[in-house]
């Protein structure tokens, strides 16, 4: 791996792609939903609309495994149309079937830029400066959920602020394309890229997906029902960012040590986090005590993660692939849908039982793996 000193302005254009990509996030996920409901959606249009893009993006992987390779210029295509699909938006929006027409199309473009810029990323940075600089997209992701918070009046200018900084995304990630080094290996019909052989690492990355689903989806909701005002929830929100920004600051020697355990550590953390939202739903202290732990049960998970599936595989950009679909994919949809009908008193004990789950099927993959060598 190459350190930040010899590779120019590349930490640079990498943290602006991060940062204008999860500003983009923050835009879609924050703001957007509330503008549908304006417009006159209804909440399970708003779900139907919400769980196209995951789809998408679990679907994407065999694609990729089977008929599509991930080149530069397929990754520039996907920058391009994630823009082109904000566009769309705005023409769209007034009628429910082409604007989940134009969401299919833009969960199945973001969701391939990600997975090449990570590949990149964890291929020319060292350990200890990758948090760095994805940092910059806790940063994006906060900054403008603060800004539009303040600035917006008009629902209509979301899409605005949406084409914005996807476009901005597209601007600095093509410059990415010429610090991709990796060797572009045919995946199609590869039996030697396998989800089998390592299952039950897949299905703990999924499990501890789901079990996020009930923090996503319901947290506001959750917090506000107990007597917590929606202004002090907001800052616990902002709190569990700036609690992940400072962990991917400083956890570059942690990555040095034994990936598994930590990954281990981080869902047991994780479940322990659900545990006290259920225990003191209304204690503003043992919330933010919860929040604080988004460091560890995010953050440090998060990268760990990548970093696991990077060196697992030699098939890089697909592995990246895949655990973005599984996770954040399959694992988001199925954890939006089943805290829908979780929701209630025991929502989040529920959920630390899944992260426990996911923890102890982690716990098989990792005697599976000691087993075979």
């Amino acid at each position: 791996m190459s350190h930040t000193k010899s590779l120019g302005i590349f930490p640079f254009l990498l943290g602006s792609y991060y940062f204008f990509y999860f500003a983009l996030v923050g835009v879609y996920v924050i703001f957007m939903p509330k503008v549908l409901l304006e417009l006159g959606y209804s909440t399970i249009e708003v779900g139907v609309v919400y769980a196209a893009a995951p789809f998408m993006r679990f679907l994407l992987p065999f694609l990729f495994q089977h008929v599509v390779e991930l080149t530069p210029k397929v990754y520039l295509l996907s920058l391009f149309f994630t823009f082109v699909a904000t566009l769309v938006f705005m023409g769209t929006v007034h009628c429910f079937a082409c604007y989940l027409a134009a969401n299919l199309l833009f969960g199945a473009a973001a969701g391939i830029s990600l997975p090449y810029v990570e590949t990149i990323a964890l291929a020319r940075l060292a350990r200890s400066t990758y948090g760095k600089v994805r940092l910059w997209g806790s940063i994006g992701f906060m900054g403008i959920a603060l800004w539009l918070g303040k600035v917006l009046h008009l629902p209509f200018d979301v899409l605005y602020y949406l084409s914005a900084m996807t476009f901005l995304t597209l601007f600095f990630g093509a410059f990415l394309v010429k610090y991709d080094t990796l060797e572009h290996k045919k995946s199609q019909g590869d039996l030697s890229f396998s989800l089998r052989k390592y299952w039950a690492f897949w299905l703990s990355v999924f499990l501890m997906q789901v079990g996020f689903g009930g923090f996503y989806n319901f947290f506001t909701i959750y917090e506000t029902s107990h007597g917590i005002s929606l202004e002090m929830t907001s800052w616990m929100w902002s709190f569990g960012v700036i609690c992940e920004m400072v962990m991917l600051y400083f956890q570059g020697p942690l990555l040095q040590k034994n990936l598994l355990k930590i990954l281990q550590f981080a869902i047991l953390v994780t479940a322990f986090r659900w545990l006290i939202l259920y225990l003191f739903p209304g204690s503003i202290g043992w919330t933010f005590a919860s929040q604080s732990l988004h460091a560890v049960s995010f953050a440090l998970y998060h990268t760990a993660s990548i970093t696991y599936v990077f060196s697992l595989y030699a098939q890089k950009k697909l592995a990246q692939q895949f655990f973005l679909g599984i996770a954040f994919g399959l694992g988001g949809s199925v954890g939006a849908l089943l805290s829908g009908q979780l929701y209630g008193e025991r929502m989040f004990l529920a959920e630390s039982l899944i992260a426990f789950m996911a923890f102890a099927v982690l716990w098989v993959h990792q005697k599976r793996k000691e087993s075979s060598v």
